[in-house]
Order: structure tokens, then C-alpha cells, then sequence
């Protein structure tokens, strides 16, 4: 038993991985890290890129990445202005964003099997293109106020949307080593979920000051410069390794190559190649195929994969949390713009200001939580890492997510007596927790399940998606009905309780990664 994880009968496991080892020498006691997954001889090869440029390539990606997510939250504090000028109910109103998410759950259907063919990079040129052209399309609407034309601009923009949601994370494995990826996830997932917080800020003030259609006109403008940077600064991540240098995916020895006794490579010993992410210039979109692999099939992988305890585990952890705040953001305008404060849309706009803090606060807590804890428990392994050690973090998600949760509730529905300000603190906690569990989930599912991680991140882009659906849709109904703090006091019950399976999840997921390579879901049902 390593630290609490259940040992399978089977001695090597995917994912378990020795990743430090000591230097032979008596007189030094350090550690050498061994490079997992191992880079090729290729220059080609993005993991013998220098790291500087595949951090480049990330902040570019993740800018992006931003400038796309604003468009999920881009009506928030719009929504009342907006069903006055469409001349449509709140529901409706709110309609305009839980489509938009379905939109996002669809496309990634269709993104994800093209990534897998052709590679990243002409899905992401692709759906750049998309959300300049749904975003000037979108804000043309002011024209006419044609409801009907708008909703379907905001499922477009789902559509260009999808690409970076499901594949940003998968990129963080293409592009580093197991080691140097827990910040830089923590950092990928702030981008997707946290950054788009700010974008009501700004909406508020747009459409205060010169109208809301320029709030799309914007992001057509921006994500036009986001496209050239994708197109001269972004060449192709995917990249086909053998499978014996998969030593993360393999049940082999980590002392063994290729049947043969030959130390890994490690950081500090042997010389590596070195390439260069620019040189050639590659503006091509497409550089081949990546995989023989049937279209169709890869299109129906993600469906068996909600067959998996590690995939179930990920999209309740990460879409229920990110469903809660996408629930705030759909009411949090009503709660401000209605009595007792009446905020106008520019007041109502600054007070997702919390949400962003609360994004940089989980990504500096996750960032620093999960290398601590996770360099902590590889030690107390004597080195072997365990991907379970990733689940440490939904410790901190639990106490954030109950706090914010209940907290949100109790005062966002009396704001008479709290004020504004005590219900933007619980907010800080809410997001805080959700760039946590995302982080938690991701992490796990990358590095337990990376032949599978980018189809079990688009099983967490449709559930996540189709659970803010259902939300956004019921969201002033429920509130109407039952209260907004009655509805938050379960929403944190659910939440405390989806956290506590973290528990079985950590003492049981090596048996699970096991039992799960020998009756891989794929092969039954013939898709592998």
C-alpha cells in the first residue's frame, strides 16, 4: 500500500511511474528526475523543444483561450437590458447562454476526432475563424433585435468555443513532462474557467457606454489578433511517440527500454536533442495525419468512457462545481440589478470582479497545493509517483466549495442586511474552489488515463456543458419557487457530498487503472 492506495495484484500499473531517483554518487544526496513520457530523437518532437518556447506556445494558447471563454459569459450583466430590448421573458434571456453551452457540447464532439486525425493546430485556427464570425454576426443583432438570430450567433460561438475548452488541457500533455505540469495546469485551467469571470466587468461598462453589440465586436477584434498569433506562433503539438517511450502508459519496467537494460534519460545526465518550435516557419494548419484510426470510431469514443469510475469521478468533481457558477452568473445580475440596491448594468458588471479574484486565488493555491503536496508524497514513495496524489487537492475544493456555497446563499438572498459586499467574499470562494476541483480533475485524468484524456475531457466538456444547460435553463424557475438560499444550501450539500467520493477514488484508483487496462471499455465495444 503506497501512502493509502490500494495495490492491485499486478505490479506495474499505467501511470505509476518512477520519477526521481538517487544519484549513485556517496557524496551527493540529491535526486535526478527521470524524464517521463521520454522525448524521441526528432527535433520535431515538442518535448525537445526548449521550455521557454513551449511556455510561449501555452501563454498564446491560453490567451486565446481566454479571449474565446469571454463569450460564455458575455450577456450576464446584459440579461435584463437584453430581454427588454428583444422584447422576450428572463427565461429567454437566460436561453442565450444555456444554448451557447450546448452548442459548446456539440462541437466538441466534432473537434476532439478531427484533433485526433489531423492534430490541434487547424481545429484551433478553425475556431478562432468561427468566433469572429459568430461575434460580428451576434452584435449585428442590435439592428433588428432578431431573437431567433441572435440565439443561433450564441450557438456558433458554442461552436468555435469547443476547441480550446476540450483540447487545452491535452495540450499541456503534449507539450511537458509529468513534472512540469502541475502549475502549468493550474495555469490552463484559470484560462479556460477563470478569466472569463472578468469579461461581465467590462460588458457592463460597453454596454453602459456605447452599447452592448460592441461587446461581440470586440471579441471578433481581439480573437482577429489571437488568430495570427495561433497561426505564426502556434505550429502543431500533437505528436506521435512509439509506444515503449510511453513509459507512463506502459506496464513495463521503467528500468527497461525497448527489452533491454538501459537507464532512462534523465534531466540533468544524458544530452538530449534539441529543436525548435519556429524554425522552419510552419503556417500549414495540417502537417499529416496523426492516427490510421477510423473518424467514426473516434467520434464515438467518449460515449463508453462514461462507463469509467476515474471519468464519472471527473465530471461530477469538475462540471457540478462549474455548473454552480454558471447558476450565479445567470442570477447574480437579478440579485444586484433588483431591489434593494437597483445597480445599473455597469454596477452589476463590477461585481463579477470577485469571480476573477477568486481564479487567480485557486490557481495560486492549486498551483502551489498540488506541487507541494505531490513532490511531498513522491518522496515518502521513495520516488514512485502515483497519479492519485493529484486527489490531495480536492481538500482544499471541499473546504472553498462549502464555504462559498452556503455562505453565497445565505446572504446573496437577504442583501438588505449583508450588503453587496459579504456575498462577493462567499463569490471569491465559490470560483476559487471551482479552478481547484477543475484542476484536481484534470491533472488526474491526464496523467492516470493519457492514452484516453482527450476523449475523457470531452466527456467532461459534455457533462459540464449539459448540467450548466439544465441550470441556465431552470435558473430563474428555481429561484422563483424555492429561494436563492434554500436552493444554494443544496446545491453545497451536493457538492460536499460529490467531493467526499475524492475519498474511494484516491484508496481505489490504482486498482481502477488496472482493472481498466486489462477490460479496456475502447476494445469491448470494438472503438480501439
Amino acid at each position: 500500500m503506497a501512502l493509502g492506495i490500494l495495490e492491485p495484484r499486478t505490479e506495474s500499473v499505467p501511470g505509476t511511474v518512477q520519477i526521481a531517483q538517487k544519484n549513485d554518487s556517496e557524496a551527493s544526496r540529491s535526486q535526478t528526475t527521470i524524464l517521463v513520457p521520454q522525448p524521441t530523437n526528432d527535433p520535431d518532437d515538442p518535448l525537445n523543444w526548449p521550455l521557454w518556447q513551449r511556455d510561449v506556445i501555452l501563454v498564446i494558447l491560453c490567451i486565446v483561450s481566454v479571449l474565446a471563454t469571454t463569450a460564455s459569459p458575455l450577456l450576464a450583466a446584459d440579461s435584463v437590458e437584453l430581454a427588454l430590448k428583444f422584447q422576450c421573458t428572463f427565461q429567454e434571456a437566460a436561453l442565450l447562454t444555456a444554448y451557447h453551452l450546448a452548442g459548446v457540447g456539440v462541437g466538441s464532439l466534432l473537434f476532439v476526432p478531427l484533433a485526433r486525425v489531423w492534430g490541434k493546430r487547424h481545429v484551433f485556427l478553425l475556431g478562432s475563424l468561427l468566433m469572429i464570425a459568430s461575434s460580428v454576426w451576434g452584435g449585428s443583432t442590435h439592428k433588428g433585435y432578431n431573437y431567433t438570430s441572435m440565439l443561433w450567433a450564441r450557438v456558433i460561438q458554442g461552436v468555435a468555443l469547443a476547441p480550446f475548452e476540450s483540447l487545452i488541457n491535452a495540450c499541456v500533455g503534449d507539450l511537458y513532462f509529468v513534472h512540469e505540469r502541475g502549475l502549468r495546469m493550474a495555469f490552463a485551467n484559470v484560462s479556460l474557467f477563470g478569466g472569463a469571470f472578468l469579461t461581465p466587468v467590462f460588458v457592463g461598462m460597453i454596454a453602459h457606454d456605447i452599447g452592448w453589440q460592441w461587446s461581440f465586436y470586440f471579441i471578433a477584434i481581439f480573437m482577429g489578433g489571437g488568430f495570427l498569433l495561433l497561426l505564426f506562433l502556434c505550429p502543431e503539438v500533437a505528436y506521435h511517440r512509439p509506444d515503449r517511450l510511453n513509459t507512463d502508459l506502459t506496464t513495463g519496467s521503467t528500468d527497461s527500454l525497448n527489452g533491454q537494460d538501459e537507464k532512462l534519460p534523465a534531466e540533468r545526465v544524458i544530452s538530449r536533442v534539441r529543436g525548435n518550435a519556429w524554425r522552419p516557419l510552419r503556417i500549414s494548419p495540417f502537417n499529416g495525419r496523426k492516427t490510421d484510426e477510423s473518424f467514426w470510431k473516434l467520434f464515438l469514443r467518449p460515449f463508453p468512457l462514461f462507463l469509467h469510475p476515474a471519468v464519472i469521478w471527473a465530471c461530477l468533481l469538475q462540471g457540478v462545481i462549474i455548473g454552480w457558477t454558471v447558476m450565479v452568473g445567470v442570477i447574480l445580475s437579478l440579485i444586484f440589478l433588483g431591489p434593494p440596491l437597483f445597480f445599473n448594468e455597469e454596477q452589476a458588471g463590477k461585481m463579477y470582479t470577485a469571480a476573477f479574484i477568486g481564479s487567480i486565488l485557486g490557481l495560486l493555491i492549486a498551483g502551489v497545493f498540488t506541487e507541494v503536496t505531490t513532490r511531498f508524497m513522491i518522496r515518502r514513495n521513495n520516488g514512485r509517483y502515483e497519479p492519485e496524489f493529484r486527489i490531495l487537492l480536492v481538500i482544499p475544493t471541499l473546504i472553498f466549495a462549502a464555504i462559498g456555497l452556503y455562505g453565497f446563499g445565505i446572504t446573496s438572498a437577504n442583501v438588505a442586511r449583508y450588503g453587496w459586499i459579504v456575498p462577493e467574499v462567499f463569490l471569491v470562494f465559490i470560483v476559487a474552489s471551482m479552478v481547484m476541483g477543475a484542476t484536481a480533475s484534470a491533472q488526474y485524468l491526464l496523467d492516470a488515463h493519457r492514452d484516453i484524456a482527450v476523449e475523457s475531457f470531452t466527456c467532461l466538456i459534455i457533462f459540464k456543458n449539459m448540467f450548466s444547460f439544465i441550470l441556465a435553463y431552470f435558473a430563474y424557475t428555481w429561484v422563483f419557487a424555492g429561494g436563492i438560499e434554500r436552493l444554494f444550501i443544496i446545491f453545497g450539500s451536493i457538492e460536499v457530498a460529490i467531493c467526499a467520493l475524492s475519498l474511494p477514488m484516491y484508496l481505489f484508483g490504482k486498482m481502477s487503472r488496472d482493472f481498466f487496462h486489462r477490460h479496456d471499455l475502447l476494445k469491448i465495444f470494438r472503438l480501439r
